[in-house]
């Protein structure tokens, strides 16, 4: 059984950083293009940045600006998501998903969610 599990979330202050990390049993992330997606309340899920199996192939939603950043521990077989100068916009519960492609959902994994806030 595939299971994806993200960690990493809290509550944050505005300007402060988070690390988030998505981790998988069942299969390695490492053979998977992953996509860090985020809900914010009463919203759609929406999709933030990916990672594709290609070293240096990431890619970034507009809103992004430069503050977040997507990267893989091989070594762990887990992808993090540096989150930096956070703004209570971020606030939601983000997942990530095991994908074959960037765009390409069929036959994803997507984990449980970890629940970002921020506030003052």
């Amino acid at each position: 059984q595939v299971q994806l599990v993200e960690s990493g979330g809290g509550l944050v202050q505005p300007g402060g950083s988070l690390t988030l990390s998505c981790a998988a049993s069942g299969i390695s992330l490492n053979r998977y293009t992953v996509r860090w997606l985020r809900q914010a309340p009463g919203e759609k899920r929406e999709e933030v940045s990916c990672i594709s199996t290609t070293v240096g192939s990431v890619y970034y939603e507009d809103f992004v600006n430069g503050r977040f950043i997507i990267s893989r521990d091989s070594a762990r077989d887990t992808v993090l998501r540096q989150m930096n100068n956070l703004r209570p916009e971020d606030t939601g519960v983000y997942y990530c998903a095991a994908l074959r492609g960037c765009n390409n959902y069929e036959g994803s994994y997507v984990g449980q969610g970890t629940q970002v806030t921020v506030t003052t």
